[in-house]
């Protein structure tokens, strides 16, 4: 639900302003979009070293990353989110002409596998939300960054710093948020990484929090 920040920041300011007789703040006031990632347009792609074969699942309930050591082909996943912007799926909507002042991404992980820290890619990568394809699983990133999950972060909520991306996405005028997670191979090719995305259980659903101006 979009509101505005901070109560207490706020009530401060008041009191000040009454103290001097009136007059505004002169700030403009920050409010924060949360909006729950479009579980149909989420995704993960798993690449089969062994039979050169791509397996695309559109909408899992878990979303997973990284190599799974279960499997003798060892194939590698990668996990796609998606969070519309415009309100169109009945979230909050961020203004495209909006200030950001800072954006976090919310994940809740059901599983950390195979190590003890898996180092992680997250890239703004557009994506058709009419659904994922092979050709996605290694399409050019807008932006990259580093991320490491670890094995006591299952069965907890992480957040990740997206201020730049949510930026990048305002000047280009896209109308989603969309990123890929994929384990960084030039550290390790050991870790397996889950990420709950259920129907309808939006209290562990991915999200987006936004402040902007």
């Amino acid at each position: 639900m979009k509101h505005i920040l901070s109560i207490g920041i706020v009530a401060v300011a008041m009191l000040a302003v009454a103290a001097c007789g009136g007059g505004g703040s002169g700030f403009p006031p920050v409010f924060v979009a949360e909006i729950v990632s479009h579980q149909p347009s989420d995704g993960d792609i798993a690449f089969d070293p062994v039979l050169r074969t791509f397996t695309v699942a559109n909408g899992p309930q878990t979303l997973f990353f990284g190599i799974d050591d279960l499997d003798p082909h060892l194939p590698e996943y990668r996990a796609f989110l998606d969070f519309p912007l415009d309100g169109s799926t009945g979230e909050d909507r961020v203004p495209a002409d909006a200030v950001i002042r800072s954006a976090t991404l919310e994940l809740f992980l059901t599983e950390v596998s195979f190590a003890a820290l898996v180092p992680a890619l997250v890239d703004l990568v557009p994506y058709p939300v009419s659904g994922l394809s092979p050709l996605d699983f290694s399409s050019a990133p807008l932006l990259v960054r580093r991320f490491d999950f670890f094995r006591s972060d299952q069965g907890r909520f992480v957040t990740i710093d997206v201020t730049g991306f949510m930026r990048e996405v305002q000047r280009l005028g896209l109308s989603d948020f969309q990123v890929r997670f994929l384990l960084d191979r030039s550290v390790t090719d050991f870790g397996f990484v889950g990420i709950e995305d259920r129907v309808n259980i939006t209290v562990t659903s991915p999200r987006l929090i936004v402040a902007y101006e």
